[in-house]
């Protein structure tokens, strides 16, 4: 057991941990299960299609890209490959067919991984962002530690939660500010994000949530799994530290209704408002048409960001929308 009843996480108090739980400096705490069910109860969401089949075809990556190359694959939800000064590195990876702790219910795939598992190239990094289970997949971290044995880097507590499944998994951990330095001229930094964290009723923001910003060679690349705006002031900061970005990975998705989702999850509009606060040349746009877990219908997202775009006279391949299997040959710069 942790500080006071914390059972991820024993740290000293900070400006965004009080000595049991995690909180959004100048921010919201999520709202409670009274809303919840409020939420719920009312009935609005939009029916999805049992498939939403991807047009691209599972794709088996290169085995490394150098250089000045950096591509991006889809593989479904917040999980991407980023290829770049001859790193593999997965975000938040997640093939299970649920993201739910039950394999009987919960939130399914609408379509299939991007990539299949057998198909992945040696991978060298993990990035974990938070611990809800569309981002923290233990039983898709347990196959690739069996299969690659990469360094899994995640914010401050998670590790607890992958450590019990993975024993001899290769783990940093990160509190906002953090660093770490993965090979020459490739350094991960850990940066604040507007969210929160559980994995059942009695653990609430026990674990913290993160961006990341991966350093190389090849250019900077903001990643965000999950984030609400917060008035833009962690993008701001983002810039303000790292300088402007090649490619921002952003959520767009899972975002209705906003009076219970916007302290939490941005919508298509103050996505394109926040890749203009970082100051990213592309964006590879995620979180959005695998798990239906908010009101929206399917496309919603797209046809969203399509305006938002369209407002910001923002040339709309600068913003990707990715499908699973899509590869993003990001380019050298906005042009």
């Amino acid at each position: 057991m942790g500080n006071g009843g914390n059972r991820y996480y024993n740290g000293p108090v900070s400006d965004h941990f009080d000595g049991v739980r995690f909180f959004n400096p100048g921010g919201m705490a999520p709202r409670g299960f009274a809303d919840l069910l409020r939420w719920q109860l009312r009935g609005k969401r939009v029916r999805w299609p049992r498939y939403y089949d991807s047009p691209f075809v599972e794709v088996r990556p290169e085995l490394s890209v150098d250089g000045d190359r950096l591509r991006v694959t889809m593989i479904g939800h917040a999980t991407l490959l980023i290829q770049v000064a001859g790193l593999n590195i997965l975000t938040d990876p997640v093939w299970s067919h649920r993201a739910s702790p039950f394999a009987f219910a919960g939130p399914h795939r609408h379509n299939a991984p991007g990539i299949h598992m057998d198909d992945l190239p040696p991978i060298d990094v993990v990035l974990v962002t938070h611990n809800h289970y569309d981002h923290l997949d233990v039983e898709t971290l347990g196959t690739l530690h069996a299969e690659h044995a990469p360094l899994i880097a995640t914010p401050l507590g998670n590790d607890t939660i992958i450590r019990r499944a993975i024993p001899d998994a290769e783990i940093a951990v990160l509190d906002w500010g953090e660093r770490i330095t993965i090979d020459d001229g490739v350094v991960i930094h850990a940066e604040p994000c507007h969210h929160w964290s559980a994995r059942g009723t009695r653990d609430r923001r026990m674990a913290l949530w993160a961006a990341f910003v991966i350093e190389t060679p090849a250019g900077k690349i903001y990643h965000v799994g999950d984030t609400g705006f917060h008035g833009g002031i962690n993008y701001r900061a983002a810039r303000d530290k790292h300088g402007p970005f090649r490619l921002a990975n952003l959520p767009f998705g899972c975002y209705e209704p906003r009076w219970f989702m916007e302290s939490h999850h941005q919508n298509p509009e103050e996505a394109v408002m926040g890749m203009l606060a970082c100051g990213a040349g592309h964006v590879a746009g995620h979180h959005w048409g695998t798990f239906r877990l908010t009101d929206e219908g399917i496309e919603e997202p797209l046809r969203a960001l399509e305006a938002a775009l369209d407002k910001a006279g923002i040339e709309p391949g600068r913003f990707r929308p990715l499908r699973p299997g899509e590869v993003f040959d990001v380019p050298a710069s906005a042009e």
